[in-house]
């Protein structure tokens, strides 16, 4: 099995403007031509046509922070999976813990969505992860099996081979708190392991991000863990700086 390329992704999430959105991406496609690691950014949707004006020709990929399930039809406000590609996405995140508490998407909603961008011939980020609380209570287990079996279900193990897993302690997104090293190590092995229970080449290809306040002082640490590939950056993402040391500590 070939060496699984790590990838960093940018999640913008609902933030900038036209020309700053403009300027960032720019300055991180000018920064990452000697980065081995696959570069992602995600800006809202309203600002996918310009980012993809900037990065249409470097090697950064371009994605989107959510879709609908739907193809077409009465969904007012909803963006779908071929109007993505009509942008140039590549790869759309589905099931962020803010969609998931804000909009209560649940699991059967996101295996859709997922199952969609599929379709689409794009690659679908799915998050996962556990709340502070379901941490203390001893669930992580019982809640990663739940996020990740509504997709096997809905799609089955054929589901995950065109797929990027991102684990998100959702206590640790945006609170400055990050997991341990070997916290998050546990996780991702625990994913890998469950996909493996289907399939072995299949759990052995797929990339698992780390998302949760990833910086660049602590970057290289997690990326050193065997069943981390990348992250899924937040924060950090939104300076260009910060976010090109963590693409090269993917290396």
């Amino acid at each position: 099995m070939a060496k699984r390329q790590p990838l960093i992704a940018g999640n913008w999430k609902l933030n900038g403007s036209r020309h700053s959105v403009v300027e960032l991406a720019a300055a991180v496609s000018a920064g990452c031509g000697a980065v081995s690691a696959e570069v992602l950014v995600c800006p809202t949707s309203v600002y996918l046509a310009d980012v993809l004006g900037v990065v249409g020709n470097s090697a950064v990929h371009l994605g989107a922070q959510n879709c609908s399930q739907a193809s077409d039809g009465a969904y007012t406000g909803e963006v779908s999976a071929d109007m993505l590609v009509e942008f140039g996405c590549e790869y759309v995140i589905l099931g962020h813990s803010e969609r998931r508490a804000m909009y209560h998407e649940d699991s059967r909603l996101v295996a859709e969505k997922c199952l969609a961008v599929q379709a689409a011939d794009m690659t679908p980020i799915l998050c996962v992860g556990e709340t502070l609380e379901q941490r203390e209570a001893d669930e992580v287990e019982s809640v990663i099996a739940e996020q990740l079996d509504a997709l096997l279900d809905a799609g089955g193990i054929a589901s995950f081979e065109n797929l990027v897993v991102a684990y998100e302690p959702v206590w640790a997104i945006g609170t400055g708190k990050t997991a341990s090293p070997e916290q998050a190590q546990a996780v991702h092995a625990l994913i890998r392991s469950r996909v493996a229970s289907h399939n072995a080449d299949t759990a052995s290809a797929l990339r698992i991000l780390y998302g949760g306040s990833v910086k660049p002082d602590n970057a290289a640490t997690l990326f050193a863990q065997p069943d981390i590939d990348g992250g899924l950056i937040g924060g950090a993402a939104l300076d260009a700086e910060s976010f090109l040391a963590i693409c090269e500590a993917a290396a």
